[in-house]
Parts: C-alpha cells; sequence; structure tokens
C-alpha cells in the first residue's frame, strides 16, 4: 500500500508537470542548438530570443500574408512550413495556401485535386507539380485539401519564365494572345536595389552586369516575383478577410525585397510578414550575423545540408547534364 504522503506528492508532481507542459507547449523553444536536418530555431532578430511555433503564430495571426521563404528541399524548412500552417489555422481558419511551387496555368490542375476529382500522382502530372512534392509540400496541400481551404498556383507559367530568360523583354512583347491571361500588370516591375542584390548573387558564377544572359534572367526573376504578387493580390480581393501563407524561395522575399516588394507596389495597406531562412555556420552554437537580422520580421536558423559534390569536375558536368535537359519552349 503507497504511504498517503508519496501518493499526494505524486499527484501534485503530475498536476505541477500539466501546468507546465500547457504553458510551455514547445520545451525546446528556448534552446538554440541544432541536432539535424529536420530541427529548425525560429529567432526574433530584435530580441535575440528563440520563438515557438505556436508564439510565432499568436504574433502573427493578425498579418494579412505570411511570406514564409525557404532553401528548397531542405528538409527542416518544410517541416516548418507544415507546423507553422497548423498553428495560424487554429487561430485563424480563413486560410489561403499560395506556392511559388505551382504555376498559374496549372491552377485548374490543383483545383480538381482539392475537389477530389483526381489523386495526387494525377496532380503531380497535370500540375507539373515539383520533383519534390512529395517529400517536401505533400503535408501542406494535403491539410488545406482536408480543411476544405483554396490553393493557389501563384508562379509564373515555366515556358513564358523561360523564354524571357532566353529572349528577355522582346518575349512578353511577343506573347500570343492566348497566354496574355497569364501575365500580371507591370510584369517586370523592379523595386529599388532588387537589381543590385541579383547581380551580387549571381555576378560571380554567370560573369559581369553586362552579360545579356544575366539581364535576362534578371528580367525572368521579376516575371516570377510579380505573377506571385498578383496571384497573392488577386486570391485576397476573391476571399477578403482570409489570410494567405506564400510559400517561396528565400531569394524572392528576404528582406522584403522581391516578391514582397512588389505585392507592397500593388497594396501598400497590406500587413506582411516574412520569415526567413539562415543556415548556421555551427549547428552547435549557430548565432545571427548583423545581415542576417534584417533578411525577415523573424528568421530561423536550419542545420547546414551535405555537400552536394566535393568534386568540382562532377559538380561542374552535374550543372552541364542539367542545362542540356532543361526544355526549350518555343517562344513565340
Amino acid at each position: 500500500m503507497i504511504p498517503v504522503k508519496l501518493l499526494l506528492t505524486g499527484i501534485l508532481a503530475v498536476l505541477t508537470t500539466a501546468c507546465a507542459s500547457t504553458q510551455n507547449p514547445d520545451p525546446d523553444s528556448d534552446k538554440r542548438e541544432l541536432t539535424g536536418l529536420y530541427d529548425y530555431r525560429i529567432i526574433d532578430p530584435d530580441t535575440d530570443k528563440t520563438l515557438s511555433v505556436t508564439a510565432l503564430a499568436d504574433q502573427w495571426q493578425d498579418a494579412d500574408v505570411i511570406v514564409i521563404g525557404e532553401f528548397h528541399g531542405h528538409n527542416g524548412a518544410h517541416l516548418l512550413e507544415a507546423r507553422l500552417q497548423s498553428a495560424l489555422y487554429k487561430l485563424r481558419p480563413n486560410q489561403i495556401l499560395s506556392m511559388e511551387q505551382f504555376t498559374v496555368d496549372h491552377q485548374t490542375a490543383v483545383d480538381r485535386y482539392l475537389a477530389g476529382e483526381t489523386g495526387e500522382e494525377e496532380l503531380i502530372k497535370e500540375g507539373a507539380a515539383w520533383n519534390n512534392y512529395k517529400a517536401s509540400y505533400r503535408p501542406l496541400v494535403a491539410f488545406a485539401a482536408d480543411h476544405h481551404l483554396p490553393v493557389v498556383g501563384a508562379n509564373a507559367p515555366a515556358d513564358i519564365a523561360r523564354c524571357v530568360g532566353r529572349e528577355g523583354k522582346q518575349a512578353i512583347d511577343g506573347i500570343s494572345a492566348d497566354k496574355q491571361q497569364w501575365l500580371p500588370t507591370n510584369p517586370l516591375f523592379s523595386p529599388p536595389g532588387y537589381r543590385e542584390r541579383f547581380f551580387g548573387a549571381m555576378g560571380g558564377h554567370h560573369g559581369n552586369t553586362g552579360d545579356p544572359r544575366l539581364e535576362n534572367s534578371y528580367l525572368a526573376q521579376l516575371l516570377r516575383d510579380n505573377t506571385m504578387a498578383t496571384s497573392i493580390e488577386r486570391a485576397l480581393a476573391e476571399q477578403p478577410g482570409d489570410q494567405v501563407i506564400h510559400l517561396t524561395g528565400t531569394f524572392h522575399s528576404e528582406g522584403r525585397s522581391g516578391t514582397v516588394a512588389a505585392l507592397l507596389h500593388r497594396s501598400p495597406s497590406l500587413n506582411i510578414k516574412v520569415l526567413s531562412p539562415v543556415i548556421a555556420d555551427d549547428p552547435r552554437v549557430p548565432a545571427l550575423e548583423k545581415a542576417d537580422r534584417v533578411k525577415g520580421d523573424a528568421v530561423y536558423l536550419l542545420y547546414p545540408l551535405p555537400d552536394e559534390y566535393k568534386s568540382d569536375d562532377a559538380r561542374n558536368a552535374a550543372i552541364a547534364e542539367r542545362f542540356k535537359q532543361a526544355p526549350q519552349p518555343a517562344c513565340d
């Protein structure tokens, strides 16, 4: 028979633990060390404090648009996206998922899947889903489908973006009438400072700012940014009061540039929050550099990815093969 004193002590311990769990649902929210590729740490850049997903959702529940920048294919980034989507839904269930990973000309395929008319393999084929769809984006789209939420294919049509990247502005000037519907107004709007940032990031690999290939690549980047901004704006107009969660590569959003700047140019009154990733130099003691603190309204630290190649020859051969196999659409 258990003594009454010990029994009462045990009950008190259970109650105390339960209260602590309720008050702090994320026991690792105050820790900084990263332990693997599925790990992440959300940081408030103003206070340097670590935030749980629940705390961030609570702070941002009133935002019109939440833009989550990602490193495509990073396990931790995609896990965070799915958890934040769920946390925000609990606070504000009128939610729209907007995705760079689907294009505006494949919206019908996305809608058919959400309506239960097609299966996942049909979505992947008909919607031209990215190769990492199942590993990275399936949980988010499935969550939207389960809760009857819209999913917006926000990006520019791939063939038009490729043509702009190959031929420049003339590809837009000569686009056929049936494809005009996919173009945003002012499709090549360029926010202040964005061109310099793009050239600074790409110039080391593609030559100097006089390289016409780099100039055209920048125009293709602008087309994607402005198309995504227009897609978000349209979604909010169609469902006023809803909250948009937009997923995109971090270059399109960090520092509130790219898509974010294009969206604010169109709708200056929008309350937009940006979450940006940073790869930790040292996962044991990850820290934010000064330059990292301006990348978003909050940032999240990620574990470093494995090296893709150790051999320069292997890397160069892979890049050459990738360009060789890239689709070459007929430009109008």
